[in-house]
């Protein structure tokens, strides 16, 4: 059988960022921890939305960089906005519904709604107004794909 999964290097928060993303990302969970001899996380395991992700603690000098991100799709404005005030607690907002974690990991909180809206005729100006954001605002997004 073969197998895809996440696999994300951290200096020594594996442990803490496992039980902040299995708390925010619904339908997530640890399923796992394999400790060191003195009881500190060397591996932690979780499963976000399904997906199953490997957090391990390396050590310093493999910090985490905006050129690999994990992307969420949720229903409807109110998720994107929960999901996006949990992610950002203590990290910092991005461009496009991107944003950066307090652990640095970069994410995408996205609409499900969202390709949709870029498709077809109306996506330059779909894409205009997604360009203008931070956080996704999909009443706006929905706005300029009408006016087109």
């Amino acid at each position: 059988m073969t197998s895809v999964s996440t696999f994300i290097w951290f200096d020594s928060e594996a442990e803490q960022a496992a039980e902040f993303y299995a708390a925010a990302v619904p339908d997530s969970r640890i399923t796992g921890i394999t400790r060191n001899a003195d009881g500190s996380a060397f591996v932690a395991t979780l499963e976000l939305a399904g997906h199953a992700v490997t957090l391990m603690n390396g050590g310093p000098g493999h910090p985490h960089t905006d050129a690999a991100s994990i992307q969420v799709l949720v229903d409807g404005q109110d998720e994107v906005d929960r999901l996006w005030a949990a992610l950002t607690t203590d990290g910092k907002p991005g461009p496009c519904g991107w944003l950066t974690d307090r652990y640095g990991l970069s994410w995408q909180v996205v609409p499900s709604e969202l390709p949709e809206l870029l498709g077809g005729e109306h996506a330059a100006a779909v894409g205009a107004a997604l360009n203008g954001m931070s956080k996704i605002d999909l009443p706006g997004l929905r706005e300029a794909h009408l006016r087109g």
